[in-house]
């Protein structure tokens, strides 16, 4: 939901409206002090979610007080997000890196102090590393009311102003862009997630295996998601100022980043694909087996950067609802769906694979359409704005 700040708080500082950018920055805090109330109500009185997940009732104990620490941590968790929010829609991210690199350095040193104890004192455990998180996101959330109070780039924006009644038109453009981008993030998170539920029916060295590729998915995923959000920013900007032909060549020039970089790691992994699966495990039947499934992993990357740069450059054209759609059929339609299909109940005359390669390669090629659409969605978008600008 935060993260529909985004374009919106970029075309503003496109269209040089400092004073609506601080405006609409105000009004996401009432989405701030709302997911703040409602997930902290979630991890305080977690019983409906330890019974979900089946955590053994010996753990139980633990689990809760860790999780009792960590709803305090939330609600400066989330304000930041929306700090990082306003800082790369402005086109400050160095700033944001700069507190996250200093948290960072804090976070590892003080995790361990209050997890595992100093000399006499053995440490909290568990409850030590939610302390630690709590007092991190804090010390970052202090620093950065810091910048925007004292840094005079952030003046004219007129940030401090007196907290405005809720705008519920704002709010409501907010829940639009929001919500459907959610629900397309808990598509892609499900589909992992009972990915996992279905490979682990073939054992634990399938299971193991599964859970390299998952990593390495999850890994080489970041590099395309800081283009992506940098490109939206850049897109959503020039939007602002009614240049479409320039936020279609910082379109251009996003793309050809962000699909050089996925072609290189792509390439990475398919040449040390046997280094990499064995720097993640010591076991050689599960390296053995996830080296087998590397170049679908390769495939699926150059999909992913391609399909998350399209989901986010769709969303400054506020089009969120057609690659929802698109997510639900092909992710649980054709990956999750498919892959169940090849590993347990075959294909045609083919057998079932019974291997959780099934999975990865129902999902590549599922993605790979799913980018392609989504490619094909952004240029006609991107085209009927380009027509609306020059007729107006």
């Amino acid at each position: 939901l935060q993260q529909a700040l985004l374009p919106v708080l970029s075309e503003l500082h496109g269209a040089d409206r400092p004073q609506e950018v601080g405006r609409q920055f105000r009004q996401s805090l009432y989405l701030w002090g709302l997911i703040s109330v409602v997930g902290m109500l979630a991890l305080l009185w977690p019983d409906p979610l330890l019974a979900w997940t089946e955590v053994p009732d010996a753990m139980q104990p633990a689990v809760r007080e860790y999780l009792q620490v960590l709803a305090w941590s939330l609600p400066p968790a989330l304000l930041f997000r929306l700090f990082s929010t306003l800082n790369q829609s402005l086109g400050r991210p160095k700033a944001v890196t700069w507190i996250q690199v200093l948290a960072l350095g804090l976070k590892v040193p003080l995790s361990f102090l209050l997890a595992l104890g100093v000399g006499d004192w053995d440490g909290w455990g568990l409850v030590g590393c939610a302390d630690a998180t709590l007092i991190v996101n804090s010390a970052m959330i202090l620093m950065g009311g810091y910048l925007l109070r004292h840094r005079s780039f952030y003046d004219r924006y007129r940030l401090w102003h007196r907290l405005e009644a809720p705008d519920w038109r704002v709010l409501g453009q907010l829940a639009r862009l929001g919500i459907p981008n959610a629900m397309s993030v808990t598509v892609e998170v499900t589909s992992f997630t009972l990915m996992a539920l279905f490979v682990a029916r073939l054992g634990t060295v399938a299971s193991a295996s599964h859970q390299v590729m998952t990593s390495l998915a999850a890994l080489t995923y970041m590099v395309p998601l800081s283009f992506a959000i940098a490109t939206s920013a850049r897109v959503s900007y020039w939007i602002g100022a009614q240049r479409a032909r320039e936020a279609v060549q910082a379109t251009r020039d996003g793309f050809v980043l962000v699909v050089s970089c996925a072609l290189a790691v792509a390439l990475v992994l398919l040449l040390f694909h046997n280094p990499i699966t064995q720097a993640y495990t010591r076991q050689p039947p599960v390296a053995l087996m996830a080296a087998g499934m590397i170049s679908w992993l390769a495939l699926y990357v150059l999909a992913d950067a391609i399909q998350v740069m399209c989901f986010f450059l769709l969303r400054c054209y506020r089009v969120t609802l057609t690659p929802l759609v698109i997510y639900c059929v092909l992710l649980w339609g054709g990956g999750l769906s498919g892959g169940y299909w090849l590993a347990y109940r075959g294909w045609d005359h083919t057998p079932p694979m019974q291997h959780p390669v099934a999975f990865w390669i129902a999902s590549s090629l599922a993605l790979v359409v799913a980018s392609i659409l989504m490619a094909f969605l952004l240029r006609w978008t991107q085209r009927a704005r380009e027509a609306r600008v020059e007729s107006a």
